[in-house]
């Protein structure tokens, strides 16, 4: 199995929140999954499809549930999977949980700005999931956040 790349894969991530329009009610937030054979299964970024999608659910919404590949995939997320939400019924880390992604590598926590405790590191990490931080690209990925005083 070759060795993910955690820095190349969270770089294409943070160039995916680039891409983000801007909102003052919510992180701009890019997501990639990918293989185990080192491959991009898919991508997404917030507000990509509609105002309230999330970076990782618009990237999981491009994949069959029954995907086998989720079963090894990894998914890089510029910010903490949410643990909380207003918008849909089923947050990103019950979205990662369902589909069965064993690893989650994350930029940075989710600050308590719209949150005031997010979970989603500690849930994921109470289900068995691998959950990796990467707090050297954490100011990268908060850059284009930096209207919300984070």
């Amino acid at each position: 199995m070759p060795q993910l790349d955690d820095h190349r894969w969270m770089t294409r991530a943070i160039e995916l929140a680039h891409r983000c329009p801007p909102a003052t009610g919510a992180y701009s937030v890019g997501a990639v999954i990918v293989d185990e054979n080192n491959e991009e299964i898919a991508f997404g970024f917030s507000r990509e499809v509609d105002d309230a999608v999330h970076a990782e659910e618009s990237a999981l919404a491009k994949i069959a549930p029954d995907d086998p590949r989720l079963a090894t995939a990894t998914i890089y997320s510029t910010l903490e999977p949410c643990s909380q939400r207003k918008s849909r019924p089923r947050t990103c880390t019950q979205l990662i949980l369902e589909a069965k992604i064993p690893r989650v590598v994350i930029a940075w926590r989710e600050p308590s700005l719209f949150v005031a405790d997010c979970q989603g590191y500690e849930l994921l990490a109470q289900a068995g999931v691998t959950v990796v931080e990467l707090p050297e690209l954490g100011e990268q990925a908060r850059a284009m956040n930096a209207h919300l005083s984070v």
